[in-house]
């Protein structure tokens, strides 16, 4: 089973700091279909890409932007991000950067 894990496991409020899934997809990765965990795995490197963070400049991906109705950030729990630009979406990496709100 292919997993993003790299063995530096650490729940950073809701977030692994090492592979940056939620701690809900850690949770149910074994449940998933490979479909489900490709994408998760995709989604993490940012691809497919719906924006540029506006914090590191890397690619990013927003469920909301790509036209579901939840984004994976919505198991996190809340970050504090008056810091960025209003409205903008961090990726993974950035986000469990920042302080809970």
């Amino acid at each position: 089973m292919k997993t993003p894990c790299v063995a530096k496991c650490k729940n950073n409020d809701s977030i692994c700091s090492g592979c940056l899934r939620t701690m809900k997809e850690v949770v149910e990765w074994q449940t998933f279909d490979d479909q489900t965990r490709e994408a998760i795995m995709q989604e993490i490197k940012g691809q497919p890409t719906t924006h540029q963070c506006p914090q590191c400049g890397k690619p990013a991906s927003c469920d909301i932007s790509a036209g579901k109705t939840t984004c994976w950030c919505f198991e996190l729990d809340k970050r504090d991000t008056s810091d960025c630009p209003s409205g903008a979406c961090l990726c993974r990496e950035c986000l469990s950067k920042q302080p809970l709100a």
